[in-house]
């Protein structure tokens, strides 16, 4: 089932039909275009799908395959369905062309023997068959330029040759006349035999028609030339006619018996046509699909949406000839996560997100291939029904909301799990508190339905239902806040800002309207929608840092690896530089002993004391083993673990001690002991903790951890796991004065300290300069900052302050 009737119009599926009849060659494929229709039949879909994707291989790679002559034959077949009647030679050419064509597709597809690479097409051809005998009939009889040949009939071949010679004997008598009536100057010299009522004549001039005995025929328009049958070719001109005349009935004898032949072909011809018009059909539907680059994607018999990558088909082909790219949508709808609300700006691209889905699901589901990646998961619906725009009507008496209540009314009777819907600007056209409830408990009821379906809404309402409730999953059309321009990238799994104020400010409305709109929205909806801001900021940042950070593990794991390498190759070489030295030592205290042995021979030869020889010789051994032993290498001394920050005290934690907790900076006093828990107080704030993550350290060490300036009176005790969820990193201080500023920084500062973080952004925009430098200027009082630096340019560059800590 549809909904509503203009779905077609509404999704832009007319603009494809009409691209689609372009690509036909013929008004046979034409016809089959009007014929597309939505079908929830999987095997049929799923059959014209695969047909049109071997097709689609054709048109890229295959260059035989016939691409002209796909004739409209069917009036033709029509016509000779009538006893008596014979079709013209214009027609049987026609005929004879198009039983051409057909039989080179089928020589095509049949070529491919039991390994063809197309299928379906080879399938869809099974029951087509061209006669044979009546193919070589109808070449036979009608030759290539559509005329009947010479050869037809043995009575129409004498025929011809008779005319021919009796045209040759008349003009060689009317050439005769021609010549003798130049040479007396009543014809001019520039004027030739010709024609008039199938009869040969010869022009002159008017005042001399009387000179030659004849018939006039006709005149010139000045009336001064006439073309005149001489009286002496009557008769050959009248046989000549009565020739013709025998030609045309023996012509029309030939075809009215062709035409017979052809009669009891006409259920086979007429399925031969059709299949004509449908490869000419599906081949216009795979010529789409390479203007869209669309594929095949994977294709299931039950209702899912899982696509990647997919881009608005119309939009694809306008933004192709811009020179342009598309941003892609990936959507995924399951049984967990049936029931998308898209969130976001105005102008960001929600509309555009609706009927690219709705238009990809119909154009599937009418056998086209789409614009997805082929990894993507396709299904199959029952149901369509869409909501976009109104159907406000002055003859129904319909208004906006009431024609969104009848569509909503329709989707109400008619879903189930098969079915998917899509509605834009839910619950808009009436008062918004009661259109927001209305919308919620019809979003209620669609979902207990388990129907499919996508929401685009402004709603807060109905992105705290989508969030709290299963089945349901918010999305936001991504927008950049710092430049206020939309991404147009769907993102899953969180509510979209609608960045309303931003805007106004952006346009130039008066700051005083702005900080009005806002004290009357109320600080709920106004903090939630900076949440849903602050959120996007730090959910692309921590994206950018966690890129940067993979890009660095990525370098220090090939640094390492180097490293390793190094190592590796410097121990070699320092083994063998130790190996060779020994070699060389060794080879020197042989030669040295050699030496002394000799030394000493001559000695004993020359009867010297012993004992002073025994001495030398103890002294070359001990020389011997020390130059042999090997080089102890003294171990490298590993760096000593720093020392720890803070003094500790190793004794027991009591109420007074001064404490630390494990792994952070903050130092504070202990209040309150009940058990294993540890009512702390940290600078102006009191927190619960346990007692194992503490860590006692010395009033020294606490003093000077303490020792900051602040003159703000010390306030009551608060949560600090509250503290922690409800701040984040990012302070806007755009449009406020110096000391305001200023102000908000030290809280903002002061906060950051506490709960540990290591990185600080603040917005104070570009202007002149003067709060940039007045921010900078103050942080550097503080010794916890290690850096400052500008934002990334694509996210606010000089109007933004990155503060890294120490």
């Amino acid at each position: 089932m549809l909904y509503p009737t203009t779905l077609e119009s509404k999704l832009g599926f007319d603009k494809i039909r009409e691209l689609i009849k372009q690509a036909c060659i013929s008004p046979l494929g034409q016809d089959y275009v009007d014929r597309v229709r939505f079908s929830d039949n999987h095997a049929l879909i799923d059959k014209l799908l695969r047909q049109t994707y071997e097709f689609k291989q054709i048109v890229q790679y295959e260059t035989d395959f016939p691409q002209s002559n796909y004739i409209d034959v069917r009036e033709q077949l029509s016509r000779a369905r009538v006893e008596g009647l014979a079709l013209t030679e214009q027609e049987f050419f026609d005929l004879k062309l198009a039983l051409r064509t057909i039989q080179d597709c089928l020589r095509f597809l049949e070529k491919q023997e039991d390994e063809t690479p197309f299928p379906y097409l080879k399938e869809m051809a099974g029951p087509v068959s061209v006669d044979k005998n009546l193919v070589a009939s109808l070449d036979r009889i009608i030759d290539d330029r559509g005329l009947v040949r010479d050869s037809a009939s043995p009575e129409l071949s004498s025929i011809r040759r008779r005319i021919i010679s009796e045209q040759a004997n008349l003009r060689k008598r009317l050439d005769t006349i021609v010549r003798q009536a130049r040479q007396n100057g009543w014809i001019p010299d520039d004027l030739n035999l010709t024609v008039r009522g199938g009869r040969l004549v010869i022009p002159i001039a008017a005042e001399h028609k009387r000179k030659i005995k004849g018939f006039v025929h006709d005149e010139s328009q000045t009336g001064q030339t006439v073309f005149l049958e001489p009286a002496e070719v009557f008769d050959a001109n009248n046989e000549v006619r009565e020739l013709e005349y025998a030609e045309r009935r023996e012509i029309y004898r030939i075809l009215l018996a062709l035409t017979d032949q052809v009669r009891p072909h006409l259920e086979g011809l007429k399925r031969a046509v059709n299949f004509l018009g449908q490869i000419d059909f599906i081949r216009a539907k795979a010529k789409l699909a390479i203007q869209l680059d669309a594929g095949m994607p994977m294709f299931h018999n039950r209702p899912v949406v899982n696509w990647i990558n997919a881009r608005h088909p119309l939009l694809h082909l306008s933004f192709t000839k811009q020179g342009k790219q598309v941003v892609p949508l990936s959507i995924e709808l399951n049984e967990q996560q049936r029931i998308l609300i898209i969130s976001g700006p105005n102008a960001g691209g929600k509309s555009v997100a609706l009927k690219t889905i709705g238009l990809i699901q119909y154009m599937l589901q009418c056998g086209l291939l789409v614009p997805l990646t082929e990894y993507s998961d396709v299904g199959v619906f029952q149901n369509l029904f869409i909501d976009i725009g109104d159907e406000q009507s002055l003859e129904n008496d319909l208004s906006t909301y009431s024609s969104h209540l009848t569509a909503m009314k329709q989707f109400l009777i008619g879903a189930h799990k098969r079915t998917l819907f899509l509605i834009d600007e839910f619950g808009t056209g009436t008062e918004p508190g009661l259109g927001g409830a209305v919308a919620e408990s019809i979003l209620e009821d669609l979902n207990k339905s388990g129907a499919y379906g996508v929401i685009n809404t402004h709603y807060t309402n109905l992105k705290v239902f989508a969030d709290k409730t299963p089945g349901l999953i918010n999305g936001a059309m991504r927008f950049d806040g710092e430049h206020l321009e939309p991404l147009y990238q769907l993102e899953t799994g969180r509510p979209g800002s609608s960045f309303a104020f931003e805007i106004a400010q952006k346009i130039g409305l008066p700051k005083g309207v702005i900080d009005r709109a806002k004290e009357k929205l109320g600080t709920q909806q106004v903090n939630f929608e900076k949440l849903l801001k602050e959120l996007d900021i730090e959910k692309r940042v921590f994206s950018e840092k966690n890129l940067e950070i993979s890009i660095n593990q990525r370098k220090v794991a090939q640094q390492l690896a180097e490293y390793t390498a190094l190592k590796t190759k410097l121990d070699n070489e320092q083994k063998q530089l130790l190996n060779d030295a020994k070699q060389k030592a060794k080879a020197l205290v042989q030669e040295a002993n050699q030496r002394i042995e000799s030394t000493i021979r001559e000695i004993k030869e020359s009867k010297a004391e012993r004992e002073p020889t025994r001495q030398i010789r103890q002294e070359l051994e001990r020389f011997e083993q020390k130059a042999l032993k090997p080089e102890v290498v003294a171990p490298v001394e590993k760096p000593k673990p720093a020392e720890p920050e803070f003094e500790t005290d190793n004794g027991v934690i009591g109420v007074g001690s001064y404490v630390r907790i494990i792994g952070q900076n903050a130092i504070g006093e202990v209040l309150s002991l009940r058990g294993k828990d540890v009512e702390l107080r940290i600078g102006d704030l009191k927190t619960n903790i346990k007692l194992n993550r503490l860590e006692k350290v010395s009033k020294r060490t606490f003093k000077e951890a303490t020792d900051v300036r602040d003159d703000r009176p010390r306030s009551q005790g608060m949560d600090l796991n509250e503290k922690m969820l409800n701040f984040s990193f990012n302070l806007d201080i755009r449009g406020k004065r110096g000391e305001e500023a200023i102000g908000e920084v030290d809280r903002f500062f002061d906060d950051a300290l506490m709960l540990g973080y290591p990185e600080l952004r603040i917005v104070h925009g570009k202007g002149d300069g003067i709060l940039r430098t007045l921010v900078r200027n103050h942080l550097r009082g503080y010794k916890q900052v290690g850096k400052m630096e500008d934002e990334h340019a694509d996210r606010g560059g000089a109007g933004v302050t990155i503060v890294k800590m120490k």
